[in-house]
């Protein structure tokens, strides 16, 4: 299946290597959309996607790596996320300082579009998945800098805040959206999640959104784009 047209460009996706990056990846190829993935672990990227993308390796502490896997790409997706409490794999290295580096490589390159994937009650400094180094108010603070860059004329940014994220298909639940960080809980597909940010690529009403999103009940779904309609304005 192809987007209609609606969308030509070569997108890179960050930490695609992730499961919810794979998941990025697959719906990107779904539609058609040219890929290139940014991964620290060459041979895992090659092992998961084979010849379908463009592989480019490299570290997201490295601005250097980054703006050589930007270069030509007309949009970012981020799937980005730390792996451990301190080091290179922490929130302060990944969720902050990787995604705003990843954020100002791209604008110097002339990309148009940055998806980002964040996670629910990250204005929450109270919460408890702060005691774990942080972690959601780097997000927040990532998520900040991606608006601040990505906001300008000619420029726009996608930023979906899902609840705990699931394995399976996409298209199988009714899903809920809202903004203004007032949904405490939930859980969502890392696949509807994907969906939704591959589809910001071409739909005019996703462009500078941030929003929370989490399953509703189980009903086949055709299609994720009116979720974007269902957002307060």
């Amino acid at each position: 299946m192809d987007n209609g047209g609606m969308y030509r460009g070569k997108v890179l996706v960050a930490g695609a290597t992730g499961k919810t990056g794979q998941w990025v990846v697959k719906r990107l190829l779904h539609y058609g959309v040219p890929v290139r993935v940014f991964s620290r672990d060459k041979d895992k990227a090659l092992s998961l996607f084979g010849d379908r993308v463009e592989i480019v390796s490299g570290k997201i502490q490295n601005a250097l790596d980054i703006a050589l896997a930007v270069a030509g790409c007309d949009a970012v997706i981020s799937t980005l996320g730390s792996s451990s409490y301190s080091g290179e794999s922490s929130p302060a290295d990944v969720d902050r300082d990787g995604v705003k580096r990843l954020a100002d490589e791209a604008a110097k390159a002339g990309v148009k579009h940055f998806g980002l994937v964040s996670s629910l009650a990250v204005t929450r400094w109270y919460h408890p998945l702060n005691l774990f180094a942080g972690v959601l108010q780097k997000k927040w603070e990532a998520e900040e800098h991606v608006r601040k860059v990505f906001a300008n004329e000619g420029r726009s940014y996608t930023i979906v805040r899902p609840g705990g994220l699931k394995d399976g298909d996409p298209l199988h639940y009714k899903l809920h959206v809202d903004t203004g960080d007032r949904l405490w809980n939930g859980f969502i597909n890392r696949s509807d999640v994907a969906e939704l940010l591959v589809l910001a690529l071409w739909l005019d009403k996703a462009k500078n959104k941030t929003f929370e999103v989490v399953n509703g009940t189980q009903e086949p779904q055709t299609a994720l784009d009116q979720y974007y309609d269902a957002l307060p304005e």
